[in-house]
């Protein structure tokens, strides 16, 4: 069992930054895949970002891409998303999970979740 608690969102202008962070309770956080998700009101659960357990291997979004950042810190079981350059379509909650296994996109093959943090981007 992971339980997960997502901290660092805010307000931020067109082109500033964030860093979201996502606390995991449990002694086994290192053998778990972390990734990031977003959504906007009346919309489906996006994937923004996934990284292995190790922290070697890592996967984006399209939208995100060159402009995101996560990485994991297993000796402080947190996974966090760097954001830059923010854009107003970057505006979302954004949830973090985990799922044994390779890291993938689908969100129905993470197993657990945060209860999700706002991000808002304002033009």
């Amino acid at each position: 069992q992971v339980q997960l608690v997502e901290s660092g969102g805010g307000l931020v202008q067109t082109g500033g930054s964030l860093r979201l962070a996502c606390a995991a309770s449990g002694r086994t956080f290192s053998s778990y895949v972390m990734g990031w998700f977003r959504q906007t009101p009346g919309k489906e659960r996006d994937f923004v970002a996934s990284i292995s357990w190790g922290g070697s291997n890592t996967y984006y979004a399209d939208s995100v891409k060159g402009r995101f950042t996560i990485s994991r810190d297993n000796a402080k079981n947190t996974v966090y998303l760097q954001m830059n350059s923010l854009r107003p379509e970057d505006t979302a909650v954004y949830y973090c999970a985990a799922r044994s296994g390779r890291p993938v996109t689908s969100m129905s093959a993470y197993n657990y979740w945060g209860q999700g943090t706002q991000v808002t981007v304002s033009s």
